[in-house]
């Protein structure tokens, strides 16, 4: 057989009485690159702003988290109500499944609510910079957690025979697929293109107008997503031959796309030069 990417052989180690979580720290550490980016972009911006975003992270990482498991339950229900469903598993996020959508949404809601609560003290600049800010580093911290799917060894993609096929232990290959020893490493896909788009919002986003930055990130990220999701064989609800993830990947670039549009045509007020 080709030489292959392994998957690591343990998600978690016990420390005394503690169980951790290799996904968890995979998350914790994406949110962490995601709040220092976020600040250093947004204090460019104003030196004054430096800890506004760690500031409306307070309100908004709990509401991503939560969106994001919430999206998670609603488009797999059968993993958790039913004969065979387990509703407590609902609260074991360290087993994986966070969708990205309802994170990004719930998260976003939750920003809204903490940043205009926090401009009735200070003098901050809109909403749409403080977005251009923060989308790089909600990029990384994606490309990060990516890496939490790789340890619980799950949402790998179709068989794949050659150099970069992601080893899948018997154990965790879906039915169908049990003679079958490695994949395609969607985890690993959906890192590089997060990460390579994130470079390329530092790069050009100083050239759009304000809140573009954050709809190309979400229009980009839908593109990615819509071809990795089709390689994907885990569960899903399917629709017209696409899976419900690809769907949801059509509309967000429609709207990212449609939004990045509008706002091109009003004139911008760009975030200064990092440093």
């Amino acid at each position: 057989m080709n030489r292959s990417i392994p998957t690591p052989s343990i998600s978690e180690v016990s420390v005394g009485p503690f169980t951790v979580h290799f996904y968890a720290l995979c998350i914790i550490a994406g949110i962490a690159i995601a709040i220092w980016l976020g600040n250093k972009r947004l204090a460019a911006h104003d030196e004054s702003l430096r800890g506004v975003v760690s500031e409306v992270a307070v309100i908004a990482v709990p509401f991503g988290i939560i969106g994001g498991r919430l999206y998670h339950v609603i488009t797999t229900p059968e993993d958790f109500f039913g004969a065979d469903g387990e509703l407590l598993a609902i609260l074991k996020i360290w087993q994986g499944g966070l969708g990205i959508w309802g994170a990004i949404s719930l998260g976003a809601l939750g920003a809204f609510y903490s940043y205009r609560k926090l401009a009735r003290t200070m003098n901050l600049p809109s909403f749409g910079i403080f977005l251009d800010a923060i989308a790089p580093g909600i990029l990384f911290a994606q490309a990060i957690g990516r890496f939490g799917n790789w340890f619980n060894a799950e949402l790998f993609g179709r068989p794949l025979d050659t150099w970069w096929g992601l080893e899948i232990a018997y154990k965790y290959r879906p039915r169908g697929y049990g003679l079958f020893e490695t994949f395609h490493p969607t985890f690993l896909y959906e890192a590089i293109w997060s990460t390579a788009l994130a470079i390329l919002l530092i790069i050009f986003g100083k050239r759009w107008a304000n809140g573009a930055t954050f709809a190309i990130y979400i229009a980009g990220y839908s593109l990615g997503r819509f071809f990795i999701e089709g390689i994907r064989i885990d569960a899903a609800q399917n629709i017209g031959g696409l899976r419900l993830n690809q769907w949801t990947s059509i509309a967000i670039l429609s709207l990212g796309l449609l939004i990045f549009y509008r706002l091109q045509r009003k004139p911008p007020i760009h975030l200064a030069e990092e440093k």
